[in-house]
Formats: structure tokens, C-alpha cells, sequence
């Protein structure tokens, strides 16, 4: 296997390129605080993030548990693949994750300041001190439980240049988020993309004509739902608006990795063919 090393300070971006880094040298792995990404997906590993201070974040991203190591190690193996990018603070740090994980040293290392402008790099650093932002190289869908309660935003970038030899930009997901060992405050979920989650969700629920307006309120244990829905002439009411509220609660939770205490779906009206008649709202 052929091991790539990122090694750059702590908050100069590396997990913020390191998508684009592997799709640019066709590596299909990437090792990233303790965690082992294959495109937009945990294979295994636990986040160095989750853990409560700063030293036993350290510990965990090289693999200094015997267990997490061998679980990520035998996915690799598992993985089949030709290529892995392991990143890390220092040259001593990614060979000592190498070593952990029973993989070659590393023959290639690149540095940030090689595929970093300085201003970006700085840019990085501020928010790093000012907020504490962390980017997890994956989208904010594949999130899961791993990253309950603290995630921040989704985050979108177009990386490469329009030419003739690479005409098509490409575009990465990722996510901000905050390490629990950060003091700065709570943390929330991007509103607008988890409206649009649960709307798709609910309107795949059989009986419901329509989903109306969705709030999403952001607080400290989680997020609260409120839920508007149209329901089709003839169903049994309580039981859709509990097939809703059930659906949305498993599938969101799942897909975001977001507490969801307090869900509620009230039936606004029921439709008829080619009408619509107001009926008494329902709760559930």
C-alpha cells in the first residue's frame, strides 16, 4: 500500500483540503483523528473530537488504544486499497499513526504550505483561535451518531480551475464542527438543510398529501420539530401523524447525527381529489 502523508499545524486547514487532496492523487482512504474515511462514509475509528480534553483527543487521532487501532487497521485491510492518506501535526505524528496502524512509512509527504496560500492558512488559524472550528472532511448527511448534538454547519466548496486539460470543478462536502473539549459555547445545525431532510422524509410517508411549514428550533440538547402536514381523505389520522413523527425522528437522528427531545406533526387539512377542505387540526 502506497501511504501519503498532510502535515501541517493544528487548525491551517489540512482536513479542509484533504477530500480534494485525495481526488486529486486517486487515494481512496484517509485517516483523520482517529477516524477512517472512504468518500462520504466512516468505515471506523471514533473521533478524536468526541473526546473530553485536549490530551485524550491527542491520544485517540494516534491510535494509542489497542482496540481502536486494530479496528481501524482491519478495515483497511478489509478496504482492499492501493492508496492511504494519513494526516497529522508533525512528520513523527503520521509515523506514528502509521506504525499504530500497521502500514508502510509514509513515501510521500506533502505539506499545507504546498497546497495553502499563506492568507488561507492564516484565515484558518484566526478561526481556529476565534471559534474553534473543526473540519471534518465529510458531508454533514454522513454525520451520524458519532457527532450527537455538536454539529455545526454543512460546508461547501468548489476546488480546481477551469482549463482545458480540467474543464470541471469539483465540488466537496464537508462539515464544521466543535470538539466537545471546547469551552465556546453551544452548537447548532445549519436550520435550512434540516428543513429540507424532513420534508423530503415526511412526504415519502403514505397518507400524506402535502408537508407544510417546518420549525426547527436549535437548543442546547438538541433541535425541537414542529411538523404542519396535509393528510389524503380516509386515513386514520392518529396513526399517519405517528408514522410521521416516528419516520422523521429514526431518519433524521440517523442521517445528521442530531438530537431531536421534542417532535411534533399536526395535521392541518385533509384533501380531496382535485380540492382541498379545511379540517380541525390534530396533534400528535
Amino acid at each position: 500500500m502506497q501511504v501519503f502523508a498532510l502535515v501541517g499545524a493544528s487548525g491551517t486547514g489540512k482536513s479542509h483540503r484533504a477530500s480534494y487532496l485525495a481526488i486529486k492523487h486517486h487515494i481512496p482512504l484517509i485517516v483523520d483523528d482517529g477516524l477512517l474515511i472512504q468518500g462520504s462514509i466512516i468505515l471506523a475509528g471514533k473521533s478524536a473530537k468526541r473526546e473530553t480534553t485536549k490530551i485524550g483527543a491527542v491520544k485517540c487521532a494516534i491510535f494509542k488504544d489497542d482496540a481502536h487501532a486494530a479496528e481501524v487497521r482491519e478495515k483497511i485491510i478489509s478496504a482492499r486499497a492501493d492508496k492511504i492518506l494519513l494526516m497529522g501535526t508533525s512528520v513523527k505524528m503520521v509515523c506514528t499513526i502509521a506504525e499504530r496502524l500497521q502500514l508502510p512509512a509514509p513515501e510521500k509527504f506533502i505539506k499545507i504550505e504546498e497546497i495553502a496560500s499563506p492568507r488561507a492558512i492564516s484565515r484558518a488559524l484566526e478561526l481556529r483561535n476565534r471559534e474553534n472550528r473543526h473540519v471534518i472532511p465529510l458531508p454533514t448527511f454522513a454525520i451520524k451518531k458519532d457527532f450527537p448534538g455538536y454539529l455545526l454547519d454543512p460546508l461547501r466548496s468548489f476546488w480546481g480551475r477551469s482549463h482545458r486539460e480540467d474543464p470541471k470543478k469539483v465540488v466537496i462536502d464537508r462539515s464544521i464542527v466543535r470538539p466537545i473539549y471546547s469551552s465556546l459555547g453551544n452548537f447548532y445545525i445549519s436550520e435550512h438543510v434540516i428543513s429540507q431532510m424532513i420534508a423530503h422524509v415526511a412526504a415519502k410517508t403514505p397518507g400524506i398529501a402535502r408537508v407544510g411549514k417546518i420549525e426547527v428550533n436549535s437548543k442546547p440538547e438538541g433541535a425541537w420539530l414542529q411538523i404542519d402536514v396535509n393528510l389524503y381523505y380516509g386515513q386514520n389520522i392518529p396513526e399517519v401523524l405517528q408514522e410521521v413523527q416516528q419516520t422523521v425522528k429514526e431518519v433524521i437522528e440517523h442521517l445528521t447525527g442530531f438530537n431531536l427531545p421534542r417532535l411534533q406533526v399536526t395535521a392541518r387539512r385533509i384533501e380531496l381529489p382535485g380540492s382541498q377542505h379545511p379540517e380541525p387540526s390534530h396533534q400528535n
